[in-house]
């Protein structure tokens, strides 16, 4: 859920934002061979950085994106924009994730819809969208591709990696796959495994999308289509699962829109009309093959599958400290998840804290402001800022297009 902060962009910046952003791009000429068994010979990541990197890059930290998100997660594009960035109330000066002190790099994962390779880019091979053919990409596809991104921008190890839900399944990838290259991990919000419940969730959703007429196998752009009806209903469905059911109880109850019910299947309640709302917006912001293979790539991950499905044995090669958060009325990905991560970790033997925030917001509350919340990141990531970099080191430009062989 991406929250607006302002109806009307403000006649001046925030004194804690990162300030105007301007969206980069980096290009990739060598082959990425996927979990699928297929490769992409080529590809490109949209990516945005905020702070300034250290002379010897010790102090990035990178923000690992969850279902729907993308590269733009603090600051604005224009001063006319509405809204910043999908986690500026996490992102700034002085904010948990603080910039004066960190460079922090935010991405669109390949197969996303935001500028990254996926399904709407053109396919070199054919000169037409991918649509339908581009292939279906893990979460240690993801971690592959970050690497090299990191290394583009000089980066060899990273402070910290960061991410919520689906962001926190890459961030808890990255140490079991690269623990010599990051130095803390905070994962947010997240479960070692989706249940059948999460998987029958995503299943509903992608048959919204599969089942709608304007879907056209996929190929909908071939004839100027989009599958706009699959789209609303499958954000829908989502979009309960995110809030919980004090929240939609307080914020909506059984209001209705009018002063009087319709008889009929038209709108009658508040919540009714919010969810249409969501869909509505979502439907003509958002690509259906990307919504897709990012719920698969959910559906995939299970790290103890590689390990005899001993998650214990799978958390054997994290080597820093770990942060895991919880949230109690999180019921997609319930606490009792995230207390079954760090129990694993515990036999493991590593070093991980865990906080389980009393919150009304359910999943979304890794997305919205909370005084705990934001005490406990921010808390641990002085840890980590004080273990990568010690002292405040001098600064060191970013690069704005970087092409890479």
């Amino acid at each position: 859920m991406m929250l607006e902060t302002f109806t009307t962009m403000p006649d001046s910046l925030p004194p804690d934002s990162v300030g105007l952003v301007t969206p980069q791009t980096a290009h990739f000429n060598t082959p990425l061979e996927l979990a699928c068994g297929r490769r992409l010979e080529q590809y490109s990541l949209v990516y945005e950085t905020y702070g300034e990197l250290n002379a010897d890059a010790s102090n990035a930290i990178l923000i690992c994106h969850a279902l729907t998100g993308h590269h733009h997660a603090a600051g604005y594009h224009a001063m006319s924009d509405r809204k910043p960035g999908w986690w500026d109330d996490y992102i700034g000066p002085g904010k948990p994730i603080d910039t004066s002190r960190f460079f922090v790099i935010a991405l669109n994962n390949i197969g996303g819809c935001h500028g990254s390779t996926g399904p709407t880019s053109i396919n070199p091979e054919t000169g037409e969208q991918w649509g339908p053919d581009f292939p279906l990409v893990t979460v240690p596809d993801w971690v592959e591709s970050q690497k090299r991104l990191a290394e583009s921008l000089g980066i060899t190890r990273f402070a910290a990696v960061v991410g919520g839900s689906l962001g926190g399944m890459q961030a808890l990838q990255w140490v079991m796959d690269h623990p010599d290259r990051v130095g803390h991990v905070a994962i947010i919000a997240c479960t070692p495994k989706l249940s059948a419940q999460n998987i029958a969730f995503n299943e509903v959703a992608r048959q919204a999308i599969r089942s709608d007429p304007e879907f056209h196998d996929g190929w909908y752009s071939r004839v100027d289509a989009v599958p706009k009806r699959g789209l609303k209903l499958a954000r829908m469905v989502g979009h309960i699962t995110y809030l919980s059911e004090h929240s939609m109880g307080t914020k909506f109850g059984r209001d209705l829109r009018q002063d009087r019910l319709n008889f009929g299947y038209d709108v009658d309640f508040q919540v009714e009309s919010y969810l249409r709302h969501q869909g509505d917006t979502f439907s003509t912001a958002f690509d259906a093959n990307t919504y897709l293979l990012m719920t698969k790539a959910l559906d995939y991950f299970d790290p103890a599958a590689t390990a005899g499905d001993d998650l214990s044995a799978a958390m054997a090669p994290i080597s820093c400290p770990v942060l895991v958060v919880s949230f109690t009325t999180d019921w997609r990905f319930a606490p009792s998840r995230s207390r079954e991560l760090v129990n694993a970790m515990i036999h493991a033997g590593k070093s991980v804290s865990y906080a389980n925030i009393d919150s009304p917001h359910g999943h979304d509350a890794f997305l919205l402001p909370g005084e705990r919340y934001e005490t406990v990141l921010g808390n641990f990531l002085t840890r980590a800022y004080d273990h990568a970099c010690g002292a405040p080191a001098t600064q060191k430009p970013s690069t704005k297009e970087t092409s890479h062989a």
